[in-house]
């Protein structure tokens, strides 16, 4: 068995992780739109906003990528009394196997990174935040909340951004818990001082970092075991491992013992949140048993695919075992996703200027009247989805005879046409979550509907989006099939 095939066995090991995650949390805000003329007040483009979506930026990225990997993930942040605060309470609360103790602070303002984004181009980012230290009532909550959390989590990470939930010492006060308890400690550090970081197992900086915390070259692979090394000796801490972006990584226990490790990434889309999927990796990996070098190895792979995302993004487990074992995963990957990968894939896709269009339905028995709407759907966009009827819900519609073929053998024969760019089971009976959850530019549904007849028209047109109503193919349906079949 090869190196990445036995990886490619342990990655259902991280199930049984559980990997307690503390630091600064953020808002990430994505505003999508077009630019279609120049402001008449200044030489600025008009952004005509079209969609916009909210996610966990900074720690609570580290904590989503922790949750995607099916690792349980503990979660100790702080956040403003406000409505952001809110809205990442919710989020959270939304990551599965997921335990969080959010501390509020009302002396400060949950940080909000917004970015408008138009034609495939990143235009502007706005930040709305607060950097101020915990206060001592708030510091003390966090470090009993770490310190309860500490009776079952396997690895401890410090998702360090600058904003104050580790300053004034604390985040050395956490590595003394940890290490009181035998739980490894994983630094995502920020900053020259990593006195605040002494007694960690295992710290990984980037090329830059590493330079502004040592003060030496950081050039060549020499350079960067030298830089390393410093920081092992002078902080007392086990490991280094240095992200070099296109040149990969560089793991450093001492000047005798360097592993270095190739980039992964096929294409790089964005590079934003990769380093809070390296941590991630690695600390699920280290809280399932595996040994550090293969611990790297996963975080090695999980970052060559959240390159290929965009924005804040996840690798899931089934990101990193479609990749170990050379499937071509990601944007050209298998078509048929749960809604969580289709949303990455979806929002790659706008960040590169494509029109989403969604066309739904049971699509039991496969016909020409379903190509015919299906070709028509793919005529009115760039990218095209199709929802597909669970088995439940199309027995609910359709009775209990259906559906003849299940869902899984439904979505593949979607999935198999050239028009169909991606597969999306949903549950309920009719699409208006999946709508929602996806906001296409344009809906498909066949002409035995009217728009007036359509429960989802209202999402639809409140948020801009267009519907077509696609020519049917006379004499094909599934019933009608169906009664042919039973008849001979």
């Amino acid at each position: 068995m090869s190196d990445m095939s036995d990886l490619a066995a342990n990655v259902r090991s991280l199930e049984s992780a559980e990997v307690l995650v503390i630091g600064d949390v953020m808002l990430d805000r994505f505003v999508y739109g077009s630019v279609e003329r120049i402001s008449p007040e200044a030489p600025i483009p008009v952004v005509r906003i079209k969609n916009e979506i909210a996610m966990l930026g900074g720690a609570g990225n580290v904590a989503r990528n922790v949750a995607g990997l099916g690792a349980v993930v503990h979660f100790v942040a702080a956040v403003g009394t406000d409505a952001a605060g809110n809205e990442v309470q919710h989020l959270v609360s939304d990551l599965p196997r997921a335990e969080s103790s959010i501390v509020a602070d009302a002396r400060r303002k949950t940080s909000i990174k917004t970015r408008y984004i138009a034609a495939g181009q990143q235009m502007l980012r706005a930040d709305d935040e607060t950097i101020l230290a915990l206060g001592p009532q708030q510091v003390g909550e966090v470090i009993d909340h770490v310190r309860h959390a500490l009776r079952s989590a396997r690895v401890m990470i410090l998702a360090d951004y600058a904003k104050g939930v580790l300053g004034q010492g604390t985040a050395l006060k956490l590595i003394d818990l940890a290490r009181a308890a035998k739980v490894p400690v994983i630094v995502d550090p920020q900053g020259s001082n990593y006195e605040v970081y002494r007694g960690a197992t295992l710290v990984t900086p980037n090329r830059a970092e590493l330079a502004l915390a040592t003060g030496m070259a950081v050039a060549t692979d020499a350079d960067i075991i030298a830089a390393a090394c410093s920081l092992i000796d002078r902080f007392g801490i086990t490991a280094v491992l240095a992200t070099r972006s296109a040149d990969g990584m560089t793991l450093v226990s001492g000047p005798n013992e360097v592993e270095h490790f190739p980039a992964e990434a096929r294409e790089v889309f964005d590079v934003s949140g990769a380093g809070d999927t390296v941590v991630a990796a690695l600390g699920a990996a280290l809280a399932a048993g595996l040994p550090m070098g293969q611990a790297v190895r996963l975080a090695n792979v999980a970052a060559g695919i959240v390159v290929g995302k965009v924005g804040t993004a996840v690798a899931y487990a089934d990101d990193i075992d479609d990749a170990l074992r050379h499937s071509d995963a990601g944007a050209t990957g298998t078509k048929v996703k749960d809604i969580t990968r289709a949303q990455d894939l979806i929002r790659l896709w706008r960040r590169h200027g494509h029109t989403i269009g969604l066309a739904t339905g049971c699509f039991d028995l496969l016909h020409p009247g379903h190509l015919a709407v299906i070709q028509q759907a793919k005529a009115q966009c760039d990218r095209l989805v199709v929802g597909l009827n669970s088995d439940a819900s199309t027995q609910r519609l359709k009775g209990p005879t259906r559906p003849i073929q299940n869902e899984v053998v439904r979505a593949q024969m979607l999935a198999a046409l050239e028009a169909v760019d991606l597969a999306i089971i949903f549950g309920e009976d009719t699409p208006a979550q999946l709508i929602e959850a996806i906001k296409p530019d344009v809906f498909v549904k066949g002409a035995d509907y009217t728009v007036d007849q359509l429960p989802e028209a209202k999402i639809i047109q409140g948020y801009g989006g267009r519907i077509v109503l696609a020519e049917l193919a006379p004499g094909h349906s599934t019933t009608s099939t169906i009664a042919k079949m039973n008849a001979k």
